[in-house]
């Protein structure tokens, strides 16, 4: 706890700057991955070929990509947008699947219904298959966030600043408490753009939220008669019995 008290200054920076380097990491991821899973589910023959190449971002390792990402665009090595560019690259290859998914559960007796009172393509994606798919997205989305504030930290390791840099200036001093410092952190941080990832989604659709006692309610409903009708054959027996 002296550590803490005598350094949360920068503490408090760190966590600021791995935020920072966390959430435009995860819009970006969306923002690519959205339209790629749409095109992956609705082109003819695209599917294999484009979730097999988000497939194959993903097995790049993170090191080597850290040299790529510069050559590739002129960003400096150990800058913010380096960084951020290569968690997108990986949000992005988790996420196209999960958006190919989502739009794949999306019946299309419900696109022809909507095709057939007059949405246009454009106006059925905004107004019936995005929402219908939301569910699902939403679930790719906490993905990678939790997985986007865990590779930053990754970036440290080149020098780029994180709560990463807890571990290796820990590490490097013998200051355990730093590191115990930066493993909480970072969970935490996990644990606080999941939250708010879970708040956007309720509010952003919040059909969701019925659904759920919805499926609750057809549940019982659907066991009631099983579990009546034993009950009804036994106290049949039991009226029969004094016969």
């Amino acid at each position: 706890m002296k550590w803490l008290s005598q350094n949360y200054p920068q503490v408090i920076e760190l966590f600021l700057t791995h935020l920072a380097l966390s959430v435009p990491a995860v819009v970006a991821s969306f923002l690519i991955a959205v339209p790629l899973g749409w095109s992956a589910q609705h082109g003819r023959g695209l599917r294999g070929p484009v979730l097999v190449g988000v497939g194959l971002l993903y097995a790049i390792p993170s090191l080597p990509l850290f040299i790529i990402v510069p050559v590739l665009i002129g960003t400096p090595l150990r800058s913010s947008a380096t960084m951020i560019v290569v968690l997108t690259v990986y949000g992005v290859a988790v996420l196209v699947r999960s958006a190919a998914d989502a739009f794949a559960s999306v019946p299309a007796t419900t696109l022809d219904a909507a095709a057939a009172v007059g949405h246009t393509r454009w106006s059925s994606f905004w107004r019936v298959e995005l929402p219908l798919a939301g569910p699902v997205l939403l679930a790719g989305v906490r993905v990678i966030t939790v997985s986007t504030v865990s590779l930053v930290s990754v970036g440290a390791v080149i020098g780029i600043q994180s709560l990463g840099t807890l571990f290796t200036d820990g590490f490097q001093r013998g200051i355990r408490f730093e590191v115990v410092t930066g493993i909480v952190l970072i969970v935490a941080l996990a644990v606080l753009l999941d939250g708010l990832v879970v708040l956007a989604g309720r509010l952003l659709m919040p059909w969701t939220r019925g659904s759920v006692g919805r499926a609750r309610a057809k549940r019982v409903r659907d066991d009631a008669p099983v579990l009546a009708e034993p009950q009804l054959a036994s106290a049949g027996k039991h009226e029969e019995a004094p016969r």
